[in-house]
């Protein structure tokens, strides 16, 4: 059966798998932690990481899009469709495919982000078949149906008024556009009101058809699995679909770039009648790919990812001036952002930035002491293990550094990254990146005095 979102082709599936090609990435012992990759024809890409000591399996799907690949008229086009393939196939309803995860005790959901979407489903590994069948046939056979489409608005309506409703969520968006302005990325991933009441279902199934060829898909795959059965059921799957037809066909390279943020001393605020006022203090940080981005993790684990960091002890442990303050990072493909937020009562507003400020400032100068480093990457090191202790983690680390990177590395190399950053390189980075003239980006019940001295920090 053909699905609307492939057309199949004369060629037989004898000669399609005449090219599969098979390597192992990572070799763990005694099989376990192994990485191994088949690209099969029609460049679709099938990563797996086995780990025979669970009795789980998580199957995902990533699709190389990501609301950076909309035009302003399709801002929130790969969200919606990420509902939409939720909402039926060829072969089974909306409830079929909920009720077959549903019924093994199984686990189904999606995310989208700026650069790429997933889908994945988390099952007991005797069920990891049916997991295989459901994912792979919502991403090749959607319907893309106008009636899914105008019942999936009012969905997406309702998520978007939610974000608005939740102040230190929105915040992020608004800090996003505060950077990037009114291009892509700059843009909320929902979508708008207005952007999604315009989405019609023929424009949503053009998006889909041209995003979602093989050669954009990375099927990624991690519990107690075998790579070749993965495969086996995956080209099944995609063949039953006539998506596997190409035999010329490449994936898609990782995203690159040199997109430069030179945004400085923005300011963007956002009258809410809130509790708190929700902040958000940062400038440009580094892309994904470069290598100063283990130095920079260290730095970010110091300034505020946790309570003996910097910003907690200031601003919370001494003062009680907030009671969530933390810095971060974004990286994509061509360019980050590091921020850092905080939500505070609307009068200690300034006092609150103050103080961030001040510390960005004299960590930019003077850098962060030999024990601050030393923490922070122990903390690091460790927390890097410990988010990889499910298959769900691991599903996204091998899907997403494909995807991301077309490369894979391993637990252990990562760590020794992580432990080879040296002072030195916390404190190049800290000049490079704390040292810019930052923006800010506030939500809350601002009154007109506050809001013009908020300019006075990033000045």
């Amino acid at each position: 059966m053909t699905s609307r979102g492939f057309k199949a082709t004369a060629r037989t599936s004898s000669e399609a798998r005449a090219v599969a090609r098979t390597q192992t990435l990572i070799q763990g012992e005694n099989g376990i932690g192994t990485v191994r990759k088949t690209t099969l024809p029609g460049g679709l890409r099938v990563v797996t990481e086995t780990l025979p000591s669970v009795r789980s399996a998580t199957f995902g799907i990533w699709a190389h899009v990501g609301s950076r690949d909309e035009t302003p008229a399709l801002n929130g086009a790969t969200h919606y469709l990420e509902h939409l393939l939720f909402k039926g196939t060829q072969r089974r309803s909306a409830l079929d495919i909920s009720a077959a995860i549903d019924a093994v005790g199984g686990e189904m959901n999606a995310f989208t982000a700026k650069e790429y979407t997933c889908y994945y489903a988390r099952v007991l590994d005797t069920d990891l078949p049916l997991a295989i069948d459901v994912v792979c046939d919502m991403l090749t056979g959607s319907l893309i149906l106008e009636e899914d489409v105008n019942v999936e608005r009012g969905a997406i309506l309702e998520e978007i008024a939610m974000t608005e409703d939740d102040p230190g969520d929105c915040v992020h968006d608004l800090f996003a556009h505060t950077m990037f302005g009114d291009n892509a990325l700059g843009r909320p991933v929902l979508g708008t009101v207005d952007t999604v009441n315009a989405l019609t279902a023929d424009r949503i199934r053009r998006f889909y058809k041209k995003h979602y060829d093989p050669t954009h898909l990375v099927v990624a795959c991690a519990g107690n699995v075998d790579h070749q059965k993965v495969v086996r059921l995956v080209r099944a799957a995609f063949e039953k679909a006539g998506a596997l037809t190409r035999t010329d066909a490449t994936p898609i390279a990782p995203r690159d770039g040199s997109r430069a943020i030179r945004t400085a001393g923005r300011v963007e605020l956002l009258g809410r009648k809130t509790e708190q006022a929700h902040v958000v203090l940062g400038m440009p940080g580094l892309a994904r790919t470069d290598d100063r981005r283990w130095a920079l993790g260290v730095l970010n684990t110091a300034l505020g990812g946790g309570m003996s960091s910097r910003l907690f002890q200031e601003v919370r442990e001494k003062r009680g001036l907030a009671y969530s303050v933390y810095s971060y990072t974004s990286g994509f493909a061509d360019c980050g952002l590091f921020g850092v937020y905080a939500g505070c009562r609307p009068s200690q507003v300034h006092d609150v930035l103050k103080i961030c400020r001040d510390e960005l400032d004299h960590v930019a100068e003077h850098g962060l002491s030999d024990e601050e480093i030393g923490r922070a990457i122990g903390q690091l090191r460790g927390s890097t293990v410990l988010g990889l202790e499910d298959t769900g983690a691991l599903m996204n680390r091998i899907g997403k550094s494909e995807l991301c990177w077309g490369d894979q590395m391993s637990v252990d190399d990562m760590l020794a990254r992580i432990a080879a950053v040296t002072p030195d390189d916390v404190r190049s980075v800290a000049r490079e990146i704390l040292g810019q003239r930052p923006s800010l980006s506030v939500i809350g019940p601002l009154k007109d005095k506050q809001a013009s001295r908020l300019h006075e920090a990033v000045a």
